[in-house]
């Protein structure tokens, strides 16, 4: 088994590979062709979701070489140290720019019970985008109750509590190359 590709321990619990660095670069290339396509001669504003975002905005960022984008962010926190989310979202920082008539693409690592992103869609339709859109590195499949569709997906994923690439468990593990599942 290739270094890269051994499980990975977090207190005592082990993970294994889920998607590799190659497959996730791979995807990561193609939505960023994707969003080219779809903005060609716009200027859209990438807007990440803090912490788990910043990995996958960084590298889709590289990804949209033929126009060009700006990048935001917003800090939520609805998961604290638990492998579930708590049901409560709490807005830890708020964006900067000013959205009023932009193309603003929201890029998040994972979407599982689909808060973050609600309360994301609603704070930001009320700055009055010209378009808002969504972006997802993994889409828990038969988890979330969004009402609005996640416009660019990198993964579906059953629902597995993940780590890596940006993901963590009580804030370790964010630097791994690879996604990690935790094992049965």
């Amino acid at each position: 088994m290739n270094a890269d590709h051994q499980p990975v321990f977090v207190d005592n619990e082990k993970f294994v590979v889920a998607i590799t660095e190659s497959e996730i670069q791979r995807r990561v290339q193609e939505l960023g062709r994707d969003i080219e396509r779809d903005y060609a001669g716009k200027t859209p504003i990438l807007i990440g979701l803090l912490n788990g975002a910043f990995i996958f905005i960084a590298d889709l960022c590289r990804a949209i070489a033929a126009i060009d984008v700006e990048v935001d962010f917003y800090k939520l926190s609805s998961y604290g140290d638990a492998k579930i989310s708590s049901g409560d979202v709490k807005l830890l920082k708020g964006i900067d720019a000013d959205i009023k008539g932009r193309h603003v693409i929201v890029v998040d690592d994972v979407v599982d019970s689909g808060l973050s992103m609600k309360f994301i869609r609603d704070a930001l339709l009320q700055r009055e985008p010209a378009s808002l859109k969504f972006c997802a590195l993994l889409f828990k499949e038969g988890v979330s109750e969004l009402d609005f569709k996640i416009d660019y997906v990198g993964f579906a994923i059953p629902k597995h509590f993940v780590i890596g690439y940006g993901l963590d468990y009580k804030q370790k593990k964010r630097n791994l190359k690879c996604v990690y599942r935790l094992s049965a």
